[in-house]
């Protein structure tokens, strides 16, 4: 088993439940960690015999486009178009996180991680 990870992918996207949020947008980052059986691309040297980041970067990017109220929603996108998507993948985290988020207070960014395994 090995591991890919494709961090801090920036993204400017309309996400949350205030009409505000929404008209304007804001700055996110994604952050995705993929598990995957590495051993034969590893030995062959084919993109093909693994999981290609700039796909996974392609599909954060295409799903953060599409307007949510939770962030928890676009995670779930993400997620599920990986596994639907490439079969290589045996574990996958992402985790959104929205920068400068408008909950009146100093805060740098809020942040949601889910999980999901292949199911068989």
């Amino acid at each position: 088993m090995g591991i890919i990870k494709v961090e801090n992918i920036r993204v400017f996207a309309h996400h949350g439940c205030l009409k505000q949020e929404t008209a304007i947008g804001s700055d996110y980052r994604v952050d995705v960690l993929i598990k995957a059986d590495l051993k034969k691309s590893s030995a062959s040297d084919k993109l093909s015999d693994t999981v290609d980041y700039v796909f996974l970067n392609k599909v954060v990017r295409e799903e953060m486009a599409k307007p949510s109220k939770l962030l928890e929603t676009v995670a779930q996108r993400i997620l599920d178009r990986f596994f639907n998507e490439d079969g290589l993948i045996s574990k996958a985290t992402v985790s959104v996180s929205k920068i400068n988020p408008p909950i009146g207070g100093d805060v740098e960014m809020v942040t949601i991680k889910l999980s999901q395994k292949r199911k068989n």
